[in-house]
């Protein structure tokens, strides 16, 4: 299913608003958030009179029962990867703004773009309850279309569910070099933690969270029918209950926090992105930030 605002019919448009990205991806601050761009281990060799003996591999040199020293080569090349949710929560239409998926689409189809205009690889992973694409890293306009050509390619019945923990899994075993990942989902899925933390130990990652108004603050309608729509559980609920409403925010900042601390405990980097909100500024302020 073709998105009305087709990806790659504003191709050209993106491209110019990608422009500006692809400058912030060589400034220095955003260079200092990469830190793949420093000393990447590239393997071992004999150890020679003289090494550091800080540089030996002790496991090597147990099993080969000679001295061995890890081998580090400067690292120049900026690989991107994005990990994207297009799971039935983030294509919930929104009467004032547009959906999760929507604008997450077109943060991906900028970051895809400026690496592109910087000869950087980019791969992409699209999942909701299963993996509907993946691409491993690869350079040039090729790749670039295939990925927008997927983010417009959303199934006419998303499958239930979201496997965002087995998304996060499978790039980290794709990913065979340090790499700068962006996670674009509203983390509506369980036992994602491990996985992400896992895919943090190898790599740099970005997890941009969608939201949208209602996440937060419900409006008072009455007592209105919910579904939920990756489960199709349903219930009426209470809207104008202050109860209610106080009950809904709460959960909302707990999960938040518990995300929020997450991140910041393993090295994530954590944005929030609104549904109204112009992925082109949020990616403005991404790239222009200060290492810590």
């Amino acid at each position: 299913m073709e998105s009305v605002d087709s990806l790659v019919k504003k191709a050209s448009y993106l491209r110019i608003a990608a422009a500006d990205l692809a400058e912030g991806m060589k400034s220095g601050n955003f260079r200092s958030l990469y830190r793949g761009q420093g000393i990447e281990f590239s393997g071992v060799r004999d150890y020679i009179r003289g090494d550091d003996i800080r540089s030996i591999d002790w496991n090597v040199t147990a099993r080969m029962g000679h001295p061995y020293v890890k081998v580090f080569e400067e690292e120049r090349e900026l690989q991107i990867f994005i990990v994207l949710d297009s799971s039935a929560s983030m294509q919930l239409k929104n009467m004032t703004a547009a959906t999760k998926y929507s604008r997450a689409a077109e943060t991906a189809a900028l970051i895809t773009l400026a690496a592109e205009m910087n000869s950087c690889p980019v791969g992409a992973v699209l999942f909701d309850g299963k993996i509907h694409f993946s691409t491993k890293p690869m350079q040039g306009r090729e790749q670039t279309m295939l990925i927008l050509t997927h983010l417009d390619r959303l199934p006419e019945q998303p499958v239930t569910g979201s496997v965002l923990s087995n998304a996060l899994t499978g790039t980290g075993k794709l990913l065979r070099k340090r790499s700068l990942v962006f996670v674009l989902s509203d983390f509506r899925s369980g036992d994602y933690e491990k996985s992400l933390i896992s895919l943090a130990q190898k790599n740099d990652v970005i997890a941009i969270r969608l939201e949208d108004n209602f996440d937060n603050e419900l409006p008072s309608v009455g007592t209105i029918p919910f579904i939920d729509v990756e489960s199709g559980l349903k219930m009426r609920l209470p809207s104008n209950s202050q109860k209610f409403k106080k009950e809904w925010k709460d959960f909302y900042t707990q999960n938040l926090t518990h995300w929020h601390n997450t991140c910041i405990k393993h090295g994530v980097t954590d944005v929030v992105m609104k549904s109204d909100d112009d992925p082109l500024q949020i990616l403005m302020q991404i790239f222009g930030r200060k290492a810590i």
